[in-house]
């Protein structure tokens, strides 16, 4: 798929069929999430995959009781590594940097996942500290976006989106 093609194409999925998501696939859904970009080159992502329907379940519950996460064969939940970034670039790197370099990566992916006729979701609204209790994470690396994948069930609609005119500036606001 054409990259223009699949930035304008895809969209949120949440509702997905049965059919498996193969670990060759949810590997090279990784695998192009690891080639975003990121300060310094620090690559502070760390992905966890979930198949196990216990643990979906706790990462629903803690997504404030977004149901269609558990529902989906696969979640990929893409974590950043605070201490990483703060090695290269203190508390700026931490607070920000990993952040920003796991957005970037999570969008990689979502896309990738779309390129391959996959549905996924970016889940942003969720207790970190539950979901970081469902998944053992340790200290220091946060979890960012929770992405259940699968085949989609739906076909959204395109959502509106501003206009150039609205959102383009010139040397100031």
């Amino acid at each position: 798929m054409e990259v223009f093609e699949a930035i304008k194409t895809r969209r949120s999925v949440r509702a997905f069929t049965k059919q498996d998501v193969p670990n060759e696939v949810v590997l090279k859904l990784i695998d192009a999430a690891r080639w975003a970009p990121s300060a310094g080159n620090i690559q502070p992502w760390e992905f966890v995959i979930v198949r196990n329907p216990d643990v979906k379940r706790k990462l629903a519950a803690a997504a404030l009781h977004q149901t269609f996460i558990e529902e989906a064969p696969v979640v990929v939940v893409v974590c950043a590594d605070q201490f990483r970034s703060e090695r290269g670039y203190g508390s700026r790197g931490a607070g920000l940097y990993c952040l920003q370099d796991t957005a970037a990566a999570t969008q990689n992916l979502l896309l990738a996942a779309h390129a391959l006729g996959l549905g996924a979701c970016w889940v942003g609204a969720f207790y970190e500290r539950e979901v970081s209790e469902a998944l053992k994470v340790p200290k220091g690396v946060r979890p960012v976006a929770i992405l259940p994948i699968g085949h989609p069930a739906e076909s959204p609609s395109p959502r509106p989106r501003r206009p150039l005119s609205e959102i383009v500036h010139y040397d100031r606001f």
